[in-house]
Formats: C-alpha cells, structure tokens, sequence
C-alpha cells in the first residue's frame, strides 16, 4: 500500500468518526491515531453533550491511546488522522503526547495552529516537533463540515420563524 492510499484509508476512518459527531449533533471533526498499522485511539468532536470544551477528537483519540497504553506518550511511529487542522489545545496535547506525524484533511482559517491562522512550530519553542501534512481528502472533510453547518443554520432560520408564528397565533 503506497503512503498516499494508506493515508486515504486512515482519513476515511477519521471522517467516519466526524459523520458520527455530526449525528450527534457536535461539528463533524474525526480523528484516528495509528501505530504500526493499526488503530490505537480514535475520538470524534463531543464538547457539547460531554460539558467538556477539551472533547475535541484529537483528544479523545489521544486519550484512548494512552489509556490502552498504559503511558502518557505515543509510540515513535504515531501517526494522527484528523479532518480539520488542528486548534492551538490540539497541538499542545500532541506535542506532549509525542506524535511523530499529524495528516489533516480541511484547513482551518480562523483557529488552525499548524498551517492557517498560525504555525506554531514556527516559534521554535517547543521540545518536540512533528511532520505535518494537509490536505488528505481535504475536499470531502470540507464538505462535510460546510453541509454540517448549512444544516445548523437552515435549522434556525426555521427555529426563528416557528417563533415568530407561534408569536402571531393566538
């Protein structure tokens, strides 16, 4: 398997995670992290119903991995498989949990830390760097996240105008 499908093939996992956010009603942003092949942690945007503004995907899935580890650091060959660039929380959890590379599918304009609003490995500060790579299947995770959001906001338009009629009735 060439590392642009194996790539692919793990992101489709992490977008799955996203599709089950998006069920649940949470912004669909997936993540699955792996380690000789295979998958040790994998999470899905969660803040909302767990009242947990830390319960991003990376987190989750960084959180399972360890747990199954029994250690707060990740093998040297962990890869992270994310649909949305990661947030400046994301990136500080990775560094201190010592991924060894993060693929990202959507950029992230107003809060992306690697690549978008901000690259903070460009400080220099920190004692632990990864690789990074955007754009796995970045039209699809897009997508989803852009459908995701077209939903939220046509379901308040009609929210609105329910109470405006209810407003009206007598």
């Amino acid at each position: 398997m060439t590392e642009i499908t194996r790539d692919e093939h793990w992101m489709q996992l992490a977008y799955a995670q996203a599709a089950h956010a998006a069920n649940l009603g949470e912004i669909p942003v997936g993540a699955v992290l792996v380690s000789q092949n295979q998958v040790i942690g994998a999470g899905y945007n969660h803040p909302i119903a767990s009242h947990d503004p830390t319960a991003h995907a990376e987190i989750q899935a960084i959180r399972m991995a360890c747990q199954q580890l029994n250690n707060y650091r990740l093998p040297e060959d962990s890869v992270l498989y994310v649909t949305l660039e990661p947030c400046t929380m994301c990136v500080g959890a990775l560094i201190h949990a010592r991924v060894s590379r993060v693929v990202f599918g959507a950029t992230e304009p107003k809060a992306g830390s690697l690549v978008s609003a901000r690259n903070l490995f460009a400080t220099g500060y920190y004692n632990h760097v990864f690789a990074v790579e955007s754009g796995c299947l970045a039209e699809q995770c897009s997508s989803q996240l852009s459908d995701f959001f077209k939903m939220r906001r046509a379901q308040k338009r009609e929210l609105k105008l329910k109470q405006k009629q209810d407003l009206h009735t007598p």
